[in-house]
């Protein structure tokens, strides 16, 4: 009779051995302590979530974190700026029309391509 030996699996205390679901408070537990240093491999390893997926919940964590600290709340002033620059962008598209047009015409005119003669 043959014994194949089986793989051993770790439990941490954040972890508690299931493999479901795992909620924010859990998962902001595992990137801090990706962020005080834990080594990747190791921690994903312990709890059985792949690499990939912790560095997603930590790029993830550390997004939120800079958008919780900027200096100054969007204002009045953010949303005109939004408004100038699309209208900026409509008068360019128009201009770039206007200009391809003028080519066109001056393309097809019968004088497009004589020379006057002195």
């Amino acid at each position: 009779m043959s014994s194949t030996p089986r793989p051993r699996t770790t439990t941490s205390p954040t972890s508690s051995g299931d493999r479901g679901r795992w909620s924010s408070r859990r998962k902001t537990e595992v990137v801090l302590r990706l962020l005080r240093g834990e080594d990747l491999d190791t921690v994903s390893r312990e709890i059985g979530v792949t690499a990939a997926a912790m560095s997603a919940w930590r790029d993830r964590f550390l997004t939120g974190g800079q958008a919780a600290v900027r200096s100054r709340e969007a204002d009045e002033r953010d949303e005109e700026i939004v408004r100038m620059k699309a209208k900026i962008g409509e008068i360019t598209m128009e201009n770039e029309l206007l200009r391809e047009r003028a080519r066109r015409a001056e393309a097809n005119s019968p004088f497009a391509s004589r020379r006057s003669r002195p």
